[in-house]
């Protein structure tokens, strides 16, 4: 039997930690192993788990700079960022930090469990697709075929690989090796950090 996904709760609030530890029991794929009041204490935690659920406004260490951290110190373990706060820039400061997904604390428990289940996408609803627009004239300077830019934005809005094989009519396979050649041109150690690098170098725009 194959081992359940690890999860840390960081959030300054008991009965929220309380209600997301409650409501992941009801699934046998997940084990809660840690809660954190504060930011320190998710980074601690967050080393020895899978995926870590992040508030932003937490006292000692915001969520963002815990997820900082925790993506130099632990580049395995994930973070969803879980918040009331609905902003482009919070959303776009949580992808630069690191985080692999931004889920509102209003969502349905639903997308808090596909969050954490999530392999191979970067989970970052409306917000993130309102913020990615296509910058074409880059990409001969990056070495990016066009099949490889139009993954590299896919990436960009958030899309799993398989939602992407779907989009441009090609195999899973076919999206993974795309990948990983966007990931060696780009020189990103994964997903997140490819879309980031997209971003800066102007491959895709924030804000169009």
């Amino acid at each position: 039997m194959s081992r359940g996904i690890r999860v840390v709760l960081a959030d300054d609030e008991p009965l929220i930690r309380s209600g997301w530890a409650t409501m992941l029991s009801l699934y046998d794929d997940i084990e809660v192993i840690g809660e954190a009041a504060d930011g320190h204490a998710a980074v601690e935690l967050g080393r020895a788990a899978d995926v870590v659920l992040m508030d932003i406004r937490m006292p000692g260490m915001d969520g963002l700079s815990a997820t900082r951290e925790l993506a130099r110190l632990s580049p395995r373990t994930r973070v969803v960022v879980v918040t009331t706060f609905e902003n482009d820039q919070l959303v776009w400061g949580a992808l630069r930090a690191g985080a692999a997904g931004y889920v509102l604390k209003r969502s349905p428990a639903a997308d808090l469990v596909t969050a954490i289940r999530l392999r191979d996408g970067v989970l970052f609803p409306d917000a993130l697709r309102r913020i990615a627009a296509p910058r074409p004239r880059a990409t001969a300077a990056h070495d990016l075929t066009p099949r490889e830019l139009d993954v590299l934005r896919h990436l960009a809005r958030g899309l799993s690989n398989t939602e992407i094989a779907a989009a441009l009519y090609v195999t899973r396979e076919t999206v993974k090796t795309h990948v990983g050649n966007v990931l060696d041109k780009l020189g990103a150690r994964d997903r997140t950090q490819a879309v980031v690098r997209a971003y800066d170098l102007g491959l895709v725009l924030a804000g169009g």
